[in-house]
């Protein structure tokens, strides 16, 4: 790849100049052009004049699943939201998990993702292989995937929110989460697979789930996650449930450390910023879903400035319908300094909580989100010269700031192609937004047949 400005995330940004990569991995990232390769081979030689390359964008906490439910529920709260929906998602299948996933990742790579997690926690009795149906998606579009293996085993009648007929027994939970580490999880610093242990939530699973299966995790050198401090009413719920709020109450779990990233982080004090920082306990901002449940606005600016670690998450699509990696950078930096003034977020800040930052939350820090030699090559090759785009001379702002991301020349993950000229280039683009469609309309039809009116929720 030459001719090509770099912002390599880590070091100065380079104006004209060049990215080697041999295999899988960067070898050499300079100015000005790049030696002649050596006779013989297969090279490839990417020009990259009018376009910006940042390390591919890392996704840290989704829902994949729930590319089947966008639009319901439009006017909700977060519990309301999520006691409507379940309702819904007790419906799902395997047919409904990979057209959802297929095209959830589809869209993720059209926005310059290369690597994302997900965090599947409803698992409805007899209905196939839910898991399995998503690692298998990923695979064929290509992305570099961590798939959270969740779980809820406190419902209604035990004092949590989900209804029983979603939740799992203990046993059943622990026996399918090692059973989806052995099955899947892949170490290897080239890694295109990695699973983590993610119950889902403090309302909806007990404490001993919580505490066994960071036992688990720990024991299989897995990473943990799950939803955390969202909203005022997981606040009250903590508050009367445990008597302590949510951050005390996963610090008394033993679930604050540096293999730990929380989704939303909303309603933190400055006492729970401090435990993050100190502990190393990472977070995945979601700033569209946010503001679409109401939940409020993360204190991003103040966790950067005191050291605790931050990466991006576009979150379920039930939550942000048709929200993009790309345009949650820009959410991200609206969102902070609607709150702090306009210094609160740089543009190149934004881009690094979407990198690197979410390279941290995934432990993968050393192989993913910077562009250097000995990293993976995980690269968004962003066109900046258009028409109406190259009337902003500053690639970085063009592509944080503007409603429309740049078009994608390249996606490249280990160096394969993904996407070209803003086309999927593993699996064909208009079959994979068929199948996101398709399993919309076979869930609701699932779910009606289970009783439920989807018409009649639309607006809840």
């Amino acid at each position: 790849m030459e001719n090509v400005r770099i912002a390599p995330v880590v070091g100065p940004e380079i104006e004209s100049g060049f990215i080697r990569i041999e295999g899988d991995t960067i070898v050499e990232v300079g100015r000005g052009r790049p030696a002649a390769p050596p006779e013989g081979g297969d090279h490839e030689r990417i020009d990259g004049s009018g376009c910006l390359a940042t390390p591919g964008l890392v996704n840290t906490h989704h829902h994949l699943y729930q590319w089947a439910s966008q639009g319901l529920a439009q006017d909700a709260t977060l519990f309301e939201w999520l006691v409507s929906l379940y309702q819904v998602w007790a419906a799902m299948d395997a047919e409904v998990v990979h057209g959802a996933a297929t095209a959830g990742l589809g869209w993720l790579a059209l926005s310059g993702c290369t690597t994302s997690s997900d965090h599947h926690y409803v698992f409805p009795k007899g209905r196939g292989d839910l898991f399995g149906a998503e690692v298998e998606a990923a695979r064929a579009v290509g992305i570099r995937f961590h798939p959270a293996r969740g779980s809820m085993d406190r419902g209604q009648s035990q004092g949590g929110l989900p209804p029983d007929v979603v939740v799992e027994k203990l046993d059943e939970i622990l026996d399918a989460t090692q059973e989806a580490i052995d099955t899947y999880h892949d170490p290897s610093f080239s890694s295109k697979l990695r699973v983590a242990v993610a119950p889902c939530s403090p309302f909806s699973v007990s404490a001993e789930l919580m505490t066994e299966a960071a036992s688990l995790a720990r024991a299989a050198n897995v990473r943990l996650h799950t939803h955390l401090a969202e909203t005022l009413d997981e606040d009250e719920h903590c508050m009367e449930q445990f008597g302590m709020r949510p951050v005390d109450y996963m610090e008394k779990l033993g679930w604050l450390g540096s293999d730990v990233w929380f989704a939303h982080a909303v309603h933190l004090s400055d006492g729970d910023i401090e435990k993050f920082a100190r502990t190393g306990t990472g977070s995945a901002h979601c700033p569209s879903s946010n503001g679409r449940l109401g939940a409020g606005i993360a204190r991003v600016s103040e966790m950067l400035a005191r050291g605790a670690n931050v990466g991006l998450g576009v979150d379920g699509n039930a939550s942000s319908e048709l929200t993009t990696m790309a345009g949650e950078m820009r959410q991200a930096l609206l969102f902070q300094r609607a709150r702090y003034g306009p210094t609160a977020l740089t543009a190149r800040q934004a881009l690094e909580t979407a990198t690197l930052g979410g390279a941290r939350n995934l432990g993968r820090q050393d192989e993913l989100g910077s562009l250097e030699r000995g990293k993976l090559a995980d690269i968004a090759l962003w066109r900046v010269d258009g028409a109406f785009g190259s009337a902003v001379t500053d690639p970085v702002c063009q592509l944080v700031f503007g409603t429309r991301q740049p078009p994608l020349a390249r996606l490249l993950v280990g160096g394969e192609t993904v996407v070209e000229d803003d086309e999927l280039r593993t699996v064909p683009q208009d079959a994979a937004g068929r199948a996101g469609a398709d399993a919309h309309r076979r869930l609701l039809r699932l779910a009606s047949e289970q009783g439920f009116s989807a018409a009649k929720e639309v607006h809840a």
